[in-house]
C-alpha cells in the first residue's frame, strides 16, 4: 500500500487545503456567533470540493487506470488446495 498514490496529486491536495481553511472559518465563526460568516466558511468548505473535482476534470488528479478493477473468480469451477485440473 506504500507504492499507491491515492490522494497525492494537486487537485486532491488543492480540494483539501480550500475545504480545511473553509471548516476554520466556518468553525471560528460558529464560536463567534455569526451566522454569515459561518455559511460562508461552509461554502468555502464545498467550494474546496467543485475545486478539487475540476482540477480532477482537468487531469491534475490521479489516473482512472491505476488502480484496476479485479475481475471476480468463478468460484464454481473452483478446486480443493492441491489437487491438479
Amino acid at each position: 500500500m506504500s507504492d499507491s498514490s491515492h490522494g497525492h496529486t494537486p487537485a486532491a491536495w488543492t480540494g483539501v487545503i480550500i475545504a480545511f481553511i473553509g471548516f476554520c472559518v466556518a468553525g471560528v465563526f460558529m464560536v463567534a456567533a455569526q451566522p454569515v460568516g459561518f455559511w460562508a466558511g461552509i461554502a468555502l468548505t464545498l467550494l474546496g470540493a467543485v475545486v478539487g473535482g475540476i482540477m480532477r476534470a482537468m487531469g491534475m488528479g490521479q489516473p482512472k487506470d491505476t488502480h484496476p478493477v479485479h475481475a471476480t473468480t468463478d468460484t464454481s469451477k473452483a478446486q480443493p488446495a492441491g489437487v491438479k485440473g
